[in-house]
Formats: structure tokens, C-alpha cells, sequence
């Protein structure tokens, strides 16, 4: 592999526990409103916050209007009323928000391998699909955004994985060519494909994976830098 100057990550599924939080945030959420947090429910509330996010990302809907469909998708399917008005909705989202919120955390082991990549003397990127406000609190919060030196969200730069403007942008922060650059994420497709169709070299990550290396040995056997 060419001399890598630099790593790239995306933040949610990779850096940050995006899934184990949601999933608690909607269970509490749910409970809430007198509804079991069954298995059924926590499916449908995932599968709806893929659909909509997909329709944000795409440019269709506003950020806020895709947190509403959300509701708007799951609600009745529960047997939980829709709602009349927007600001109504906004409000039940913000319930939700807050215990998903409260429930923030990043995989055990990112921030360790943040500050050894560092330390060994790498440029550290975190490009992500997101509101700044938000990624960037998430972040600051689970302790991540010292560990690295640039943060590229769409909402900032304008253009969304797998836009290869994207990674190039991330690649120009960073102060590196995007042959320099490896990048690390959970999406085959937003990610590592394409990282590789921007010049970059990409690396898969997988929490859910029951065996195999963790997230630490897979980036650093990539970067050929395993000292002990």
C-alpha cells in the first residue's frame, strides 16, 4: 500500500455506537407513550429512519420534515395516533432526541485508537452525513473530536457520501493527496467504494462481526504500522 499520510472515518457505525444508542433512545422513547419496545417496534422505527434519512440525503425532504415522517411511518403501525400538526410532531421528536441523546457513546475502543494513530504521527479526519450541530456534539460529547484534526460534515461542505467531493474535500482538509489517505467505515457502498473512486484506499468496518479482528488491528495491519 502507498505511503498513507493520513485516516479517515466516517463517525456513525464507525466511530460512534449510532445503533446501540437509537436503539435504547426509541425503546425509552416508546415505553413513553405506553408502547412495548418490542422487537416489531424497534425494526420499524430503524427501517423508517433509514427510509427518510435515504430522502434527506437525496435532497427530497428538509431535515426536520425527515424526523416527522419518521413518526409520521411508525405511529400507526403502533397504534399510536399521528399527531395533526408539525409542531406537535417536532415536539414527540425532541422527546424521542432527548433519551437518544442521553444514551451517546462511542465504540469501546475508537478513542484509544484515535490517540495511537496520533501519537504515531497521522492527520485524523471524521467525514460524515449530518447536521454540524449534531455530529459535532456527538463528538464532543463521547470525547472523539480532540483526537482528531478535521471534521467535514455535509451540512458544512455541501456534498454527501458517496459523493467523491466528499472524500476530495476531506482529502484537502486534511492537507494530504487522496492516495495518502486511507478510509474507515461500516458501508460498503457510502464508504469504501467510495473512498476508493476518490483516490483513497478503503477499509471496512463491522461492530456487529461475532469474530475477527477489532476495529484497532484491522486499521493499523492496513497501515502496515503494527509496532508493539
Amino acid at each position: 500500500m502507498a505511503h498513507l499520510r493520513a485516516i479517515g472515518f466516517d463517525l456513525d457505525g464507525t466511530l460512534f455506537d449510532h445503533h446501540g444508542a437509537a436503539t435504547t433512545g426509541a425503546a425509552r422513547f416508546l415505553e413513553s407513550l405506553d408502547v412495548p419496545a418490542s422487537a416489531f417496534a424497534i425494526a420499524r422505527w430503524f427501517a423508517a429512519e433509514t427510509e427518510q434519512f435515504e430522502r434527506w440525503r437525496a435532497g427530497q425532504i428538509s431535515f426536520p420534515e425527515q424526523r416527522r415522517e419518521r413518526l409520521r411511518a411508525v405511529l400507526p403501525a403502533l397504534g399510536v395516533p399521528i399527531p395533526a400538526d408539525d409542531r406537535r410532531l417536532d415536539e414527540l421528536f425532541e422527546a424521542y432526541r432527548n433519551h437518544y441523546e442521553a444514551s451517546w457513546r462511542a465504540y469501546p475502543g475508537s478513542l484509544p485508537l484515535l490517540r495511537t494513530l496520533r501519537v504515531r504521527g497521522y492527520r485524523i479526519g471524521v467525514l460524515t452525513n449530518g447536521t454540524e450541530t449534531q455530529q459535532v456534539d456527538k463528538l464532543r460529547r463521547t470525547g472523539l473530536l480532540d483526537a482528531v484534526d478535521v471534521v467535514c460534515t455535509s451540512e458544512r461542505i455541501g456534498a454527501q457520501k458517496p459523493d467523491r467531493r466528499a472524500f476530495e474535500t476531506l482529502s484537502a482538509e486534511l492537507g494530504v493527496e487522496p492516495s495518502g489517505c486511507l478510509f474507515v467505515g461500516d458501508s460498503v457502498a457510502h464508504d469504501v467504494e467510495a473512498a476508493r473512486s476518490a483516490g483513497m484506499h478503503g477499509l471496512l468496518i463491522d461492530h456487529g462481526a461475532q469474530d475477527g479482528p477489532d476495529m484497532e488491528t484491522l486499521v493499523l495491519t492496513a497501515l502496515g504500522d503494527r509496532r508493539g
